[in-house]
């Protein structure tokens, strides 16, 4: 007999939206002005935030789990009966979130305000205090770069990460600051790019952009197919993800009822090196992945989540971004409406000295204090209606903000802003984190050799202080089997440097 679901009190009440949510107006000045009342942006908001829980917690359980071959899940009733709890999906992003709520400092950072964008040191401190466990891959990295010194956006440097140049970092690390900006794609991928940089470059960072454009145009229009067009407008036509998803659009109308051969056809194309690892940890796949259950949910919350959980490799991820995004579609209120039994907690498991009686109403009440800054900083305007609560938004169309740089490009940029860090690691006064990160920057810059040539008696006391950091270079000799990972383990062990012992 079936059971019939009981929501538990969550969220926020909100009132019944209008049809037509979103109109167009021109205000008393000649710009022209998206439209949209506060209820509705909430209401998405949070929608969003529900989405992308709902994606990465529901999605754990198929997490790497299909990697050559499909899953099989037939049916899936959305629910977090326990409440949600902290992951490196979203708990990353949440403690961003609470910092730039309770910032009040002022830090110039491009035209975007300083308390959206927090600056690096601000940054590496917040990790430093909450973000030691519970991440892998390329923020493993990033925190043990910071040991020596390295702050962002150095520490997301694929010269200096060697996750850096494919991990999906760039996605999971996204989606919350693309509900910051509404109709505002060009801004989203601003202040994502701020926060994904940390551990990304290159590719991923065009899959922050591609996102967070998705998420920022869902919340004025719910047709897929503009919102992917939205996407590729955002990032470099050069991108290999612009291949990528051309590819699975294609695809998806040739089998619009055979979604395992177009899984098929993502594996067999974008599957690459020999490394299961790298594969599923990669943007590559991830993307196909995220925008083929877009295709084939067809804006149904769950049929979206389904498809994501089958088609595999790091499916809660994908499952998360692809929830955010038909989050915002659908609203929080239709979710409310479906029945599904979701308990409004969001616990803090993983994040130490962050609040520990946070709720998911907590949690989205956050995102829309900002995002109400950054519409008016972004000149619109909030302003009362008839006794309604608007939002005049200035729409943005989107555009690739951060085009891929060339290796010579990123070299170039590198040594400038690493020179100086080796020069202060060969002081007489240096400090021991000095050192280290003196030595670290010139194994990675290829300058290991020179400086033991030019500075003999130096250079080992460089190497000695970077040998007294044995977490990371149990990552460095860890790193991938990918170009940069072998480039970094050769240019280690020339320069001297062993594996540490396990134990």
């Amino acid at each position: 007999m079936s059971k019939k679901l009981l929501i538990v009190p969550l969220l926020l009440s909100l009132h019944t939206l209008p049809t037509n949510y979103a109109s167009t107006v021109t205000p008393n000045n000649p710009d022209q002005f998206t439209e949209l009342p506060a209820e509705t942006i909430e209401d998405k908001i949070r929608g969003g935030l529900l989405g992308q829980l709902l994606g990465n917690l529901n999605g754990l359980p198929h997490e790497n789990k299909y990697y050559s071959e499909p899953g099989s899940v037939e049916s899936y009733i959305p629910a977090l009966p326990d409440g949600a709890r902290t992951d490196d999906d979203t708990d990353i992003e949440w403690v961003y979130i609470v910092a730039i709520q309770r910032s009040t400092d002022v830090y110039p950072v491009r035209e975007l305000s300083n308390d959206v964008c927090l600056p690096p040191q601000q940054i590496t401190q917040l990790w430093k205090t909450h973000i030691n466990d519970h991440i892998w891959c390329s923020n493993l990295y990033v925190r043990r770069l910071m040991d020596i010194g390295i702050d962002p956006p150095l520490t997301g440097n694929p010269a200096l990460n060697p996750w850096a140049d494919f991990n999906i970092s760039g996605q999971f690390v996204c989606e919350t600051f693309g509900l910051l900006a509404p109709a505002m794609p060009q801004t989203a991928a601003r202040i994502s790019l701020h926060y994904t940089h940390v551990s990304i470059d290159s590719e991923p960072a065009q899959a922050t952009q591609l996102f967070t454009a998705m998420i920022a145009t869902a919340f004025i229009t719910d047709d897929i197919d503009k919102i992917l067009d939205a996407g590729l407008a955002s990032i470099d036509p050069h991108s290999q993800l612009r291949c990528i998803v051309t590819d699975v659009r294609y695809w998806h109308k040739q089998y619009l009822n055979d979604w395992r051969t177009t899984r098929r056809l993502i594996r067999d194309k974008y599957t690459l090196y020999e490394d299961r690892m790298r594969n599923q940890n990669g943007c590559e796949l991830c993307t196909a992945a995220t925008v083929a259950a877009l295709l084939y949910g067809q804006g149904d919350f769950v049929k979206t989540l389904i498809n994501a959980f089958n088609f595999g490799w790091d499916a809660d991820n994908n499952a998360a971004t692809a929830g955010t995004i038909v989050g915002v579609i659908k609203g929080c209120r239709w979710m409310q409406q479906q029945g599904w039994i979701i308990k409004d907690l969001y616990h803090n498991t993983t994040r130490p000295a962050m609040p520990e009686n946070e709720t998911i109403t907590g949690f989205a009440d956050r995102i829309i204090e900002i995002a109400g800054r950054v519409i008016t900083e972004n000149g619109g305007q909030k302003l009362t209606r008839d006794s309604k609560t608007l939002y005049l938004i200035r729409p943005q169309q989107p555009a690739n903000i951060e085009p891929l740089a060339t290796a010579d490009e990123q070299t170039t940029a590198l040594h400038s802003k690493a020179k100086p860090q080796i020069l202060a690691g060969l002081a007489d006064d240096a400090s021991a984190q000095q050192q280290a990160r003196a030595a670290y920057l010139a194994i990675c810059l290829g300058l290991a050799d020179s400086l033991r040539k030019e500075h003999p008696d130096q250079w080992p006391r460089l190497l000695a202080a970077l040998e007294k950091h044995p977490q990371l270079l149990s990552v460095l000799f860890s790193s991938p089997p990918t170009p940069a990972g072998d480039r970094l383990r050769k240019a280690a062990i020339a320069a001297g440097l062993k594996k540490p012992q396990q134990g």
